[in-house]
């Protein structure tokens, strides 16, 4: 079928018909709420990022003398230019959020600069990868070589580029800029002539490492311009290591990394919605349902250390420090919006609002801003923030963009409907019927909300019946009247009528408070008020002083203070589970509660619980324990000793990697040939038929030993072991009992200094590895 763009863009269109659309950022605006506080924050970290800093990468790369030197931290060892795509994104949102001109300024100075860099360059690249140009030649020569986070050795060259492309995409869409149009049309034909000659299984192979959501923006490429040839190309950027599973129903995503398969999974169903593919939208759904039934926790995020681990087996989310990713929520929350257009399910808003209010609300310091990498959910650990000119990581990128739209998901319109998806205050301006609204409510702190309308016409309003509202308890009363609630929890209250100036709806959304158990049905408990996750503020040792705010350092976003016993953690303590009714509002202040009698531990008379969202620069209690009166010492005990080896052994560990784990070798300056990375039995490993080394930290200069993880299965492997340019051992693996891991000391030299680089080197005809764990340990 050979179409004119403009008749391929109506098919396209076609193919993409919504059951609903969401209102544009544009028709929203915030009233004075939790929400614009937040906005209004980031607002202000956004003006305080300069612009020639984040555009350096760009320029240099172009040949252009920037104006002023790059970020350090992830902007200046290999990430060069991502945040600056983030950035163009965050402005364009903010923009359409607010209609602030100096928003506007600023966008459309970056999106000029990134133009002159890309003129300057005529086969339409645009990108701020450290030597990028090289790699993307030998690629298109089909000189190729991929592991899970690097392409022809750079790192993450394909996620990287895929925040420009989004940042362009962005501009126009949000902003109007005409530029950023045909230049992400000129940077996706650069994309199709470098991929035209590499064959499915080269790109396939390429597709190991993460490219972010490149086959998602091409895909809306196709969509602006009506070009079939960008959504074909979208679909050779389909993973099909991913989407082959899905599309079978099956869960294969135990010991992935996490935030690498969420963007591609928002591009099957963008593809599967253009291409009238329904298996390709199927498995995105299948994917969501997977994650959010058995893989979420109760703030709505997902993930440790980055990766999914054994949905069956929760324990290493109480036992790290490395929680739920803040990107993966973010990226969560935009598949949940697709599905959503396509079925109004209860399910998708129900989870839309409980990871919006306690996962993305809750990462954004108040005040001074700054945003979280992890929220653990180990008991008493706690977060750390970026500050403006220091952290330069993913989810700093994420969360300038995650805080400025957060109008987007409140309204949506279907036909004559207009449908009400979240109570939070705001206006909504709906242009095509000449509708106006107002919704007042200081929900969740009042289990209300008043919907004003403000100029009227003839359509049905549709009011969400939250799922934690219980059968019945929803009320509605219209101009005063009370009126009948003719839905169900998950459903929608419909109000058809002629409405007309000055109409007013009131909706009572009555809240109660509740246990919720991890999902693996481990003997962990979160505490939630209607949609609020309700956490407590603690101080196990005395005097402490944490630095909440993160450094410029590469592990600087991970909470690096002391790890707190488990068995010290306060826990719930009673004869029965049935104790809800130890929970007590405090009188004048919401969401405020304490449990007399129900904690036990350190301070526990003191302990009140208050929304997860308002907690920060604190430790902190998410999940709790529970054991009765009688059990309580023996559970204490137990839990010690289980956790008596590994306190003993994070306490004499100076760094660590965890091989084969993407941000974990990132963070270490990985290096290697012929080097390759899996999963076995949900371990990560790293090994290679050259070499592969680390960068490790050693500040106090106190390392004694080198403690390294290996598997039975690799018996026989030769390699050395080289420390600072010198051999300090060759290894040969061999043959041990069972099929459990085991580890290996090596005795270390003095006078290594503070940097010491370990170099695993293969000998002739062998492997270097598989490593499974590596600790730097003092005595």
């Amino acid at each position: 079928m050979n179409l004119k763009p403009a008749a391929l863009a109506a098919a396209l269109l076609m193919n993409a018909a919504q059951a609903a659309s969401l209102f544009p950022l544009q028709d929203v605006r915030l009233l004075p709420s939790p929400f614009l506080e937040a906005q209004q924050t980031d607002l202000q970290y956004l003006l305080a990022l300069d612009p020639d800093k984040l555009l350096a990468p760009y320029l240099r790369e172009a040949g252009i003398a920037p104006v002023k030197d790059s970020y350090g931290n992830w902007e200046s060892s290999g990430l060069d230019g991502h945040l600056g795509g983030h950035y163009l994104s965050a402005l364009a949102l903010m923009y359409a959020s607010t209609g602030d001109v100096e928003v506007l300024r600023r966008l459309n100075y970056f999106v000029a600069q990134l133009k002159q860099a890309q003129d300057k360059q005529a086969d339409g690249y645009l990108g701020g990868i450290p030597g990028g140009k090289a790699a993307w030649e030998q690629i298109a020569q089909g000189k190729l070589q991929a592991d899970n986070f690097s392409v022809n050795g750079k790192w993450v060259p394909w996620y990287n580029l895929h925040k420009t492309y989004a940042g362009l995409y962005d501009a126009w869409r949000l902003a109007g800029n005409a530029d950023a149009r045909a230049m992400l049309v000129k940077l996706a034909d650069w994309a199709l002539a470098l991929s035209q000659h590499l064959s499915p299984q080269q790109m396939e192979a390429m597709l190991r490492s993460e490219h972010g959501g490149m086959n998602d923006v091409l895909a809306q490429v196709a969509q602006m311009t009506g070009d079939q040839k960008y959504l074909e190309l979208a679909k050779r950027f389909s993973h099909q290591a991913i989407l082959q599973p899905l599309e079978q129903g099956r869960d294969a995503l135990t010991g992935l990394h996490a935030n690498t398969q969420i963007p591609k999974v928002i591009g099957f169903h963008r593809i599967g919605s253009l291409s009238g593919d329904k298996q390709w939208k199927d498995a995105a759904q299948f994917f969501w349902q997977t994650v959010v039934d058995h893989r979420t926790v109760a703030i709505g995020g997902n993930s440790v250390k980055e990766h999914f681990h054994d949905d069956k087996d929760f324990h290493p989310m109480v036992q790290e420090v490395e929680g739920p990713e803040t990107c993966n929520t973010y990226n969560m929350l935009k598949l949940t919006e697709l599905l959503y257009e396509d079925d109004q399910q209860g399910k998708y808003t129900d989870y839309y609002e409980r990871a919006l209010y306690n996962h993305i609300l809750s990462s954004q310091r108040p005040g001074t801003g700054g945003f979280v990498y992890f929220t653990p959910m180990r008991p008493n650990h706690y977060r750390v923030y970026s500050q403006v000119d220091k952290g330069m990581w993913c989810c700093v990128g994420s969360g300038i963009e995650s805080h400025a739209k957060y109008g987007e998901f409140i309204y949506a319109h279907d036909g004559d409907a207009l449908l009400v998806n979240l109570y939070i205050p705001s206006t909504l301006g709906w242009k095509e019927k000449g509708v106006r609204l107002r919704q007042e409510t200081r929900f969740p702190d009042e289990d209300r909300s008043t919907i004003t309308v403000e100029q009227g016409g003839a359509f049905t309003l549709k009011l969400r019946y939250p799922g934690w509202v219980a059968k019945g308890a929803l009320k509605l009363h219209v101009n005063g009247k009370p009126v009948k609630a003719d839905a169900l929890p998950g459903g929608y209250v419909s109000l058809k009528r002629e409405w007309r100036a000055g109409d007013r709806v009131q909706i009572l959304l009555p809240m109660t408070t509740r246990l919720e158990q991890m999902p693996d049905k481990s003997n962990y408990y979160a505490v939630l008020h209607g949609p609020v996750v309700l956490a407590a503020k603690t101080q196990p040792f005395a005097n402490e002083k944490l630095n909440f705010l993160a450094d410029d350092t590469r592990m600087g976003h991970v909470a690096q203070g002391q790890v707190c016993p488990l068995e010290a953690a306060p826990l719930f303590v009673s004869d029965t589970k049935a104790y809800m009714d130890r929970f007590k509002p405090v009188k004048g202040e919401p969401l405020t509660f304490t449990a007399p009698g129900l904690v036990q531990g350190k301070d526990a008379a003191s302990i009140r619980f208050i929304p997860f969202f308002r907690l920060h620069d604190a430790r902190y209690m998410v999940y709790w324990q529970h054991t009765t009166p009688a059990n309580l010492a023996l559970m204490r005990e137990a839990t010690a000793k289980a956790e008596a080896d590994r306190l003993a052994l994070d306490a004499r560990t100076i760094d660590q990697v965890a091989p084969g784990e993407q941000q974990p070798e990132s963070d270490h300056f990985f290096k290697g040939e012929g080097a390759d990375a899996g999963v076995s039995n949900g371990r990560h490993w790293r090994h290679a038929t050259g070499w592969f080394s680390y960068e490790l930290n050693d500040r106090e200069q106190q390392a004694k030993v080198l403690r390294l993880a290996f598997s039975p299965v690799d018996a026989g492997r030769r390699f050395d072991i080289v420390v600072n340019g010198q051999l300090l051992q060759t290894v040969e693996l061999a043959k041990e009992p069972g099929d459990a891991m085991y580890t290996r000391d090596f005795a270390l030299p003095a006078g290594l200094g503070p940097k010491i680089s370990v170099k695993f080197v293969a000998q002739a005809g062998s492997v270097a590895g598989g490593l499974y764990g590596l600790r730097l340990l003092k005595d």
